[in-house]
């Protein structure tokens, strides 16, 4: 993502801020206090506009503007219902949009935050910013409770908000788990929960707001339930070889890695995939945040282990590959499956190799 950040020639500063700790790309603001999300808009360089503006395209038989002009023609077609966003400070095209396409301005993102929890002092922006050329945004709030595992072991709760301007895609705002001692991003969905809200650029303010609302309703709901479901796998106890054959499961690329587990054809398996499983399974024994009472020989600690490889272990070639493995690509798969895998566990005192 630090490649696809909005470099604003004016100010010379990248579009984005963050509280206190440098991001891994180490552009932007960094600022020492949480901001008001008027002071986040700025920080993070978007207090910008986007006006739609109709689309024209030269007349076909003109091609020369120069001599249509000239001789006192228009040169310009208008094209119906299409219409382009642009960046009212720089002139610049987001892209290109329907009719019904409602515009959803930085500053209203950042109001939509603030509606979620009344706009009291609770909610502290920490991370904001623009990619492209500020076609797409992106805010990381935290809330202010957490979810406790065990006495010491902290979850700090945070929405996740994007947006767009080109046309692609819906304003997309998600509840994320992130654990403290570790910073490990925790993003399994309960099972028939969302923690996930997607709105289209045609809907009304006033469904936005109720949606926000709705949002806030499951990040408090989904709260209490991984509380109470994360400090009961931390209880329950789990041997280095069931971790293992977890890890493998989880970690599984295709039904037939799977089948050759369930035959024990490890000769079969690849060599990058058994690499993957041991850096893993490496992780879950001997990392620090492994070691604590809440995840040490724990189911806890077995589905922190999936989870944390993806934020701590594994090498991606930039960080946006990174956010978006987490967020909804690969880590976002396996940490599910692992998620799912210790369900079955915690149920049943075991799971199956599928």
């Amino acid at each position: 993502m630090a490649h696809n950040l909005y470099y604003n020639q004016r100010t010379k500063k990248h579009s984005f801020f963050s509280v206190k700790e440098k991001a891994w790309h180490s552009l932007g603001t960094i600022i020492e206090d949480y901001p008001t999300s008027a002071e986040a808009l700025k920080f993070a360089g978007l207090d910008y506009s986007v006006e739609k503006r109709p689309l024209f395209t030269l007349d076909n038989v003109n091609f020369d503007l120069l001599n249509a002009l000239a001789k006192g023609i228009e040169p310009d077609v208008s094209v119906p219902n299409y219409y382009a966003n642009v960046r009212t400070d720089s002139e610049e095209v987001l892209g290109v949009v329907g009719k019904d396409y409602q515009i959803v301005q930085n500053i209203e993102a950042f109001s939509f935050f603030d509606s979620i929890v009344g706009n009291d002092d609770g909610i502290k922006y920490e991370t904001a910013g623009a990619l492209g050329k500020g076609e797409r945004i992106f805010i990381t709030a935290k809330l202010p409770d957490y979810i406790r595992v065990g006495n010491d072991d902290l979850i700090e709760q945070y929405l996740f908000l994007t947006t767009s301007h080109d046309g692609f895609g819906s304003i997309t705002a998600a509840f994320t788990p992130v654990r403290v001692v570790c910073r490990n991003t925790l993003n399994a969905a309960m099972k028939n929960q969302q923690n996930t809200i997607k709105i289209r650029h045609t809907s009304s303010a006033n469904e936005r707001l109720k949606q926000a609302h709705q949002l806030m309703g499951i990040s408090s709901r989904l709260g209490q339930e991984m509380e109470d479901l994360y400090n009961h796998w931390a209880k329950i106890r789990i041997d280095d070889k069931k971790i293992r054959q977890l890890i493998e499961v989880a970690m599984s690329p295709s039904k037939e890695v799977l089948t050759n587990l369930h035959e024990e054809k490890r000769d079969s398996l690849s060599s990058h995939y058994l690499n993957i499983v041991e850096n893993v399974y490496e992780f879950a024994l001997s990392a620090p945040s492994q070691m604590v009472k809440t995840t040490k020989g724990t189911l806890f600690g077995a589905y922190n282990a999936v989870t944390g490889y993806f934020q701590n272990v594994r090498n991606f070639p930039n960080g946006e590959n990174k956010f978006k493995s987490i967020m909804y690509g690969t880590g976002f798969q396996r940490s599910q499956k692992a998620f799912d895998l210790c369900a079955e566990y915690a149920t049943l005192g075991t799971f199956h190799l599928n």
